[in-house]
């Protein structure tokens, strides 16, 4: 038996064959992933040593349901522990549930050696959830919130649909201005910004899909409406983008004049390079663009590491 971090251990009833106990691998012992192992059991949530017998198998997360039996041996043994494991073979980019973990970790000004002592599993396998997509289980979860002063439904995004911005600040923020070049990039992107307009009622603010088509912001809506209404003056469009997950984010301000497109041309091309269609359905087939004049953004980061594109 060769268990990696994050294997599941299940234990069968010698009896029946069913399945009566399973525990995720929180920690090895020998680099070659041969027993024992540290378990969490996902009944009691507690982490012991565990030397599996014959009625034990593993089951991979990444492969499924597929198990892999265990070979003949000592009957299983518990005893409570605490152990350093073997690092996990490769690393690609971490999943959400990692980035919520370290932050989390950063925030309360944990290392991950201490983080791990306190939530009883080794570092390593903290280190494998901080930087790959995994799925702890709900007792490691569990343990990690309490180690960390959350929740397990945050640290699993269960909060997401909330609004944005809800969370803790940066220990170290930054706010810096975007140049225009970066301004371009983020507003490139596409997706849904809003359009502030002014009306005889006052001031309006209205989402929509937009395209961004020779440095030309373009939207689709109805005709008649507030924001096409708003063709021949001044109007802002603004779009931005919230890293729950991260406290960081951006957002760009264009401003500039509005107008309808009537060029047949024109509205041929807006139409073929459309990421989208307007979300609120309805006729909505009135193309106005807006030509930047001034062109601004801001973007939050930490203020101990650099800003990557996404930042």
């Amino acid at each position: 038996m060769r268990a990696h971090l994050g294997d599941r251990l299940v234990v069968g009833s010698p009896a029946t064959g069913a399945d009566r106990r399973d525990g995720e691998i929180v920690g090895l012992h020998h680099a070659d992933g041969t027993p024992p192992y540290d378990v969490r059991w996902s009944d009691t949530g507690r982490v012991t040593l565990v030397f599996p017998g014959p009625d034990a198998r593993l089951r991979h997360p990444e492969n499924g349901p597929g198990d892999s039996p265990a070979p003949s041996g000592p009957g299983t043994a518990e005893a409570g522990t605490e152990s350093a494991g073997a690092r996990p073979d490769g690393a690609s980019g971490a999943g959400d549930i990692g980035r919520r973990v370290a932050m989390e970790r950063e925030r309360q000004g944990l290392t991950r050696a201490e983080t791990a002592r306190r939530a009883r599993m080794a570092p390593d396998y903290l280190a494998y959830i901080e930087q790959r997509p995994a799925d702890p289980s709900p007792a490691t979860l569990v343990s990690l919130a309490d180690v960390l002063g959350t929740t397990a439904t945050a640290l699993r995004g269960g909060d997401t649909g909330l609004p944005p911005g809800r969370g803790q600040a940066l220990p170290n923020p930054r706010l810096e201005d975007l140049s225009p070049d970066e301004c371009r990039a983020r507003l490139s992107t596409h997706g849904v910004g809003r359009v502030a307009v002014s009306t005889a009622d006052g001031p309006g603010v209205f989402p929509v899909n937009y395209e961004v088509v020779d440095d030309t912001i373009a939207f689709r809506t109805a005709p008649g409406s507030m924001p096409a209404a708003a063709s021949g003056t001044d109007v802002a469009f603004e779009v931005d983008h919230v890293d729950e997950t991260m406290s960081r984010g951006w957002s760009v301000l264009a401003v500039g004049p509005a107008r309808i497109v009537t060029e047949p041309d024109a509205l041929r091309r807006l139409t073929a390079r459309a990421h989208t269609t307007p979300w609120a359905g309805g006729g909505r087939d009135t193309w106005v663009s807006i030509q930047p004049t001034r062109l601004t953004g801001r973007r939050i980061s930490p203020a101990d590491t650099g800003s990557g594109p996404d930042s």
